[in-house]
């Protein structure tokens, strides 16, 4: 995980993770997780050894994966790959 932001918007969350890989269902994990830390359920430092701990079975609930979106997939530039633009943009001609 390079980077998690929470973003609080006319009542609702967003959360934007940024990351080299995922595993399954680690965003939902995650997600799940915060939200008990934001109900006061898990204080900061009970996330931070959940996260060091690596055992699931320990950890909050798995949250739904309603509302949750995958709005980007980026690749290094090493890859020589199109961007979302350029791809569509190549299947138009």
């Amino acid at each position: 995980m390079q980077q998690l932001d929470i973003v609080e918007s006319d009542g609702l969350l967003r959360f934007d993770l940024n990351a080299d890989a995922f595993l399954h269902h680690m965003v939902r994990n995650i997600v799940g997780a915060l939200l008990y830390v934001g109900k006061g359920a898990l204080s900061p430092d009970d996330m931070q050894a959940l996260l060091a701990a690596r055992d699931r079975t320990s950890a909050p609930p798995t949250f739904m994966p309603d509302g949750l979106y995958l709005t980007g997939v980026g690749y290094p530039d090493e890859f020589a790959l199109p961007s979302r633009c350029e791809a569509a943009r190549l299947r138009l001609r």
